[in-house]
């Protein structure tokens, strides 16, 4: 038998009195109540109602248990209320990933604007290029680039980010002249280390493409070192807009082959399915999918 039924069962009998009236109310047979309190009386070795042919009545150990388990289904309830509120009212910690590139540059001010909506909700960020795994590790939501999303996660999907190819003035002052994809092959092309083993950058004009690998002295798995190692001067970069936006501004890096473009990196939200029914996470999803997703935002391209 269901114990928390039982429970409230029995609670009804010590308040009403009577077996058949609570049969009515729970719409079950006279017996089968009597069954519930039946079970009880075993599981606790003593007999809980009195019975006489016209009323039953409580024993000393039935208004004792009576308080008890009116009590528990009480918390029960509550707990259930509680869950039911969670479930509707945006509230806790949040723990998101980002890589570096969308989580430190745009990420950050759409949370802001986000807390600012739903004040009751706790965000956690950890911006990182390293593919995290969202239930070993405690995270709730988060952003990934490139193709290939797990099958064991629900996604939403993002507006891609653009990427350029940049260097420093003084580097490029030294070097070659970058006219041509070609030209990056007298180069040291940087590499992000996430990229796999032979990466390459595929340029596009009109219905050209051209594929130049990526080759150099330095490598990373975080791209805001690849974005310091082109301000030193130690090669050329595909980098997101997003991230070298002031750079690019000032001048201390500069796009190079201009008249063509590298394609757009998809972007999407990742979650376990498990998640679906939280608030905090349906409202984030909501709200960075609008801020980030075909409403717009900085450094992002359909």
């Amino acid at each position: 038998m269901d114990y928390l039924k039982t429970l409230a069962v029995f609670v009804r009998v010590a308040e009403k009195g009577s077996f058949a009236a609570v049969a009515e109310e729970f719409g079950v047979s006279g017996t089968m109540v009597g069954k519930h309190v039946q079970a009880l009386e075993r599981r606790l070795g003593g007999r809980l109602v009195a019975r006489t042919t016209r009323r039953q009545s409580l024993t000393d150990l039935g208004l004792e248990f009576y308080e008890r388990a009116r009590s528990i289904l009480a918390e029960v309830e509550s707990a259930d209320g509680l869950a039911e509120e969670m479930r509707s009212q945006p509230r806790g910690t949040l723990c998101v990933s980002a890589p570096t590139a969308l989580g430190a540059e745009l990420l950050v001010d759409a949370i802001a604007d986000y807390q600012r909506a739903y004040p009751e909700v706790e965000v956690e960020l950890s911006v990182t290029d390293r593919v995290v795994d969202l239930v070993d590790e405690g995270f709730h939501v988060a952003v990934r680039t490139g193709e290939g999303v797990d099958q064991g996660l629900v996604e939403r999907r993002l507006r891609p980010y653009r990427v350029a190819a940049c260097a420093s003035p003084a580097y490029l002052a030294e070097r070659p002249a970058i006219r041509e994809p070609e030209d990056l092959l007298q180069h040291s092309r940087l590499s992000f280390a996430h990229w796999g083993e032979h990466p390459v950058w595929r340029f596009r004009r009109s219905d050209e493409t051209r594929a130049v690998p990526v080759a150099g002295a330095f490598r990373s798995d975080n791209v805001v070192a690849l974005r310091r190692a082109a301000l030193a001067g130690l090669g050329v970069a595909v980098l997101a807009e997003a991230l070298i936006e002031e750079e690019l501004a000032a001048g201390t890096l500069q796009r190079v082959l201009s008249e063509w473009h590298l394609k757009a990196r998809p972007t999407v939200l990742v979650w376990p399915p498990h998640m679906r029914a939280s608030a905090k996470l349906r409202s984030f999803v909501e709200f960075i999918g609008e801020r980030l997703g075909e409403g717009g935002g900085t450094g992002l391209e359909a």
